[in-house]
């Protein structure tokens, strides 16, 4: 997800977003699927690459999921043998497409095509599903908790202001558990 910046930020860089470029930084996040609730985050300028951060949210999210990460889904941004020989050794499987332009070394892989179809064994593909609950994570942050409109410039500040929104959250979240709530953890427009 890219945050934009201001032509007056120096940190900031222009990255890819979707079909057009835009100014600012991208937010590399790592949610636990079943709950939609964040474990892991990193801010980098957005002309950095994915790969370059995944390794370390790979780690924070083992960490924070104290080792009971079992599958590491990610878009085909992601998409390197070195990260996925990472993933395995972690001891969690890897499901992350091969683009068009890579050839898979295994005999089951996972592709999207440019329509956003799936094409490969049906467990990689019901695996791959989960990868939505991080969209639907970074639209409630944006939407609910503001993410896009700041006033912050710098990639320090802007890390400290995407701390802020997943520190809201998870304190929602938490709201919501302790006032015996838990399907509503997710419900941050309700419980604001």
């Amino acid at each position: 997800m890219t945050i934009l910046g201001g032509y007056f930020d120096p940190e900031a860089r222009v990255g890819r977003a979707g079909k057009t470029y835009e100014l600012g930084y991208k937010l590399h996040l790592a949610v636990d699927s079943a709950s939609e609730l964040p474990l892991a985050f990193t801010v980098a300028p957005a002309n950095e690459n994915e790969k370059k951060h995944a390794s370390r949210l790979l780690e924070k999210a083992v960490e924070a999921a104290h080792g009971k990460a079992k599958v590491f889904v990610a878009d085909s941004q992601y998409s390197s043998q070195r990260l996925r020989r990472k993933i395995s050794s972690s001891g969690v499987q890897p499901v992350i497409p091969y683009p068009a332009n890579q050839r898979p070394k295994e005999a089951e892989f996972l592709r999207v095509d440019k329509h956003f179809r799936t094409h490969g064994p049906s467990r990689l593909k019901s695996l791959y599903r989960h990868r939505a609950s991080v969209e639907r994570t970074i639209s409630r942050l944006k939407q609910h908790l503001n993410l896009e409109n700041h006033k912050a410039k710098g990639l320090r500040n802007i890390a400290t202001h995407v701390l802020l929104c997943l520190i809201a959250m998870l304190l929602i979240a938490l709201t919501a558990i302790k006032h015996g709530k838990p399907q509503q953890i997710r419900a941050i427009k309700r419980l604001t």
